[in-house]
């Protein structure tokens, strides 16, 4: 079994309800969950007039390959309704690859790690609630370390459900 890092987030229509839901499918497809980050709300990266997002960072393990875990993610977000109109715009969820394991790989569909995850506080502060001390194969830091020296300025809250 391989040990991968994803990263999940919606801000459109019933957000945590799309983030359960990406979970469960996740759980169903790619294999057990092992670690939960809390969520976090975050405004939208990117592109900035949308709803803000929810964001989490999921830990399991997997029997698929690369090519076939980042196959059944898009299958998920498809399965879910998403509609890829805009980079960077809203999204019912959104699913990345953060960490395979440790490979470092390239190819026009993949990237591992996915090579923006470091710039990102939406990303690095629920994947420092679950691996604090996980090292990026690539950049040889730890979550901890990539999150001090990231130079994002969205801040990541974590989100408080209304009672």
């Amino acid at each position: 079994m391989n040990r991968v890092f994803l990263h999940i987030g919606s801000n459109q229509g019933d957000r945590l309800r799309n983030l359960k839901l990406a979970a469960s499918e996740l759980k169903a497809t790619v294999g057990p969950i092992l670690q939960f980050s809390r969520i976090f709300e975050t405004a939208a990266w990117g592109v900035r007039d949308q709803p803000d997002f929810l964001n989490q960072a999921l830990e399991l393990e997997t029997a698929l390959d690369p090519l076939g875990l980042l196959d059944t993610v898009l299958g998920i977000e498809l399965e879910m309704g998403r509609v890829r109109i805009q980079k960077w715009g809203q999204r019912l969820i959104d699913i990345d690859v953060l960490y395979y394991g440790d490979v470092i790989w390239e190819s026009d569909q993949l990237t591992l790690p996915h090579p923006h995850l470091h710039e990102r506080n939406f990303v690095l502060a629920p994947l420092l609630d679950i691996a604090p001390e996980l090292v990026h194969p690539r950049l040889k830091k730890t979550t901890r370390e990539l999150k001090a020296l990231c130079n994002d300025a969205l801040p990541a809250l974590p989100f408080r459900a209304e009672e």
